[in-house]
């Protein structure tokens, strides 16, 4: 019996897949029960994690042979600088899809910062989730796209259609679609300018660890 998907694609769409489906059950969990919904991130961070560790090899985009220079740094931090800005700007009510998703608040009755759930939280979003998302919507979702044997599929050849696509579909996954898009765009440039999915995984990381800085310091959690 032959799988759905390949191991290639499997190895990209499975870590992603698995996040969406822990982040769903979070969202089922009533707030009264005994189990504080907020710690499923933390069981998506581990779990997702192990995925990702089991399917390393599989991942020669992310090879030390593919590790950005130091221009490609450069590039990757300033352009993240630059999502983390608009993706606090473009929030007018026609930039934001549907209704927020239950605010994450790392605080407890007395209203103190709880900081190990802050902790976990900035890890897996600035750690993790820029490597699982850049797997799954620039390595896999763009280059499909394109042809369906993506793994042959040079990022730099990748046309129009393809990084429009995958942008769209990036910015229906999230709340603030126009700062996504945005952000989509941002990072399948990177990928198709450089060649490197370090590159937009760097500056996805750059984004999620300043934004999660910048959610601490002010207090606006919907953000997070």
């Amino acid at each position: 019996m032959s799988l759905p998907l390949s191991r290639a694609a499997a190895a990209r769409v499975a870590p992603f897949a698995l996040f969406m489906i822990l982040l769903a059950l979070r969202g089922a969990i009533p707030e009264d029960t005994l189990i504080d919904p907020r710690w499923i991130y933390g069981v998506s961070v581990v779990s997702v994690g192990a995925v990702l560790a089991y399917f390393w090899r599989d991942y020669a985009e992310l090879a030390r042979s593919h590790w950005p220079d130091l221009k490609e740094w450069a590039l990757a931090i300033v352009v993240g600088l630059a999502v983390f800005f608009l993706w606090i700007k473009l929030t007018e009510p026609w930039m934001v899809l549907g209704e927020p998703s239950a605010t994450f608040r790392p605080v407890d009755e007395q209203g103190n910062l709880d900081w190990s759930l802050i902790a976990i939280r900035w890890v897996g979003a600035a750690l993790l989730v820029p490597v699982m998302e850049e797997l799954f919507w620039r390595s896999f979702l763009m280059r499909w796209v394109e042809q369906p044997k993506f793994g042959s599929v040079d990022p730099r050849r990748v046309g129009f259609r393809a990084i429009a696509l995958s942008t769209a579909v990036f910015a229906l996954a999230h709340t603030l679609w126009l700062a996504a898009i945005v952000a989509g765009l941002a990072y399948a440039w990177l990928y198709r300018y450089t060649g490197k999915l370090w590159v937009p995984v760097v500056s996805h990381a750059v984004t999620n660890g300043v934004l999660g800085a910048w959610v601490v310091r002010t207090g606006q959690w919907h953000f997070w």
